[in-house]
């Protein structure tokens, strides 16, 4: 298991936007987005996550710390926590974190978090099927379900897993989507894609976001985010960490 970083800042996007929260992104994602972004590292073009850091070990070895002990990561949460004289959320992402749902060392940490009274959100492109009722702890978790659509670039059967998003819909307490949209596929068939995914749960809240890591990029998009939600009924939600800090790393 590989952590890429952790910081404390707000978080940026979803259901609790603008709520102080410890982050712990892990490294290694089973989607590669290609179309979500562009990017030139260390004098190579790179496309896809706005996260580049957490799914491209390659060019970031050197940041990708080895995790073989959930004490580990508990260490480093206390030492945020010193800092602080309340209680924030934590956030598990990535990447994609559920790679490693399994692993000893992440439900471990899993289960403290929740055996502590933390509100802990995994942030998950709901492609990975959990077993539930063998590691329980994850019903306690609010999932943040950032599936994605066809402007990814990923092709349907690798993006969508109807069992997993089921399995979390009907396990959790509290779980929501979450959504990329851009004006072209606002024009093409958001809507529609949409529905396909979230049709079985009128119950569960769906966010719709703009594309853009970059303030530019946002403003190219936002509005007609925000149009569309008003004309469907779905919440829309900014990316905050952009407005407040663009491109800067750890926020």
């Amino acid at each position: 298991m590989y952590l890429v970083e952790h910081f404390y800042s707000i978080q940026g996007e979803g259901k609790f936007v603008g709520t102080p929260s410890i982050f712990f992104r892990f490294g290694g994602c089973n989607l590669r987005c290609p179309n979500f972004g562009e990017y030139f590292i260390k004098g190579k073009k790179v496309f896809g996550c706005d996260s580049v850091r957490a799914v491209n070990k390659r060019l970031f070895e050197q940041e990708w710390m080895r995790v073989d002990d959930a004490k580990e990561l508990e260490k480093i949460l206390n030492d945020h926590l010193e800092h602080l004289d309340f209680r924030p959320h934590v956030v598990l992402t990535g990447g994609e974190p559920l790679l490693y749902w399994s692993e000893e060392s992440f439900y471990e940490f899993v289960e403290y978090l929740v055996r502590e009274g933390f509100i802990v959100t995994i942030e998950t492109n709901a492609t990975i099927e959990i077993d539930f009722e063998s590691y329980p702890a994850y019903k306690e978790v609010i999932f943040a379900m950032a599936v994605k659509l066809s402007n990814s670039g990923e092709p349907y059967e690798k993006r969508v897993n109807k069992a997993a998003i089921a399995a979390i819909a009907q396990e959790t307490a509290y779980s929501f989507f979450k959504f990329t949209l851009d004006r072209a596929i606002i024009e093409f068939d958001a809507y529609d894609q949409i529905v396909d995914i979230v049709g079985d749960y009128p119950e569960i809240e769906v966010f719709c976001m703009p594309l853009g890591d970059r303030i530019e990029i946002l403003r190219k998009h936002d509005k007609a985010v925000a149009q569309f939600c008003m004309i469907h009924g779905f919440i829309y939600s900014d990316r905050l960490q952009v407005r407040l800090w663009n491109r800067e790393r750890r926020r």
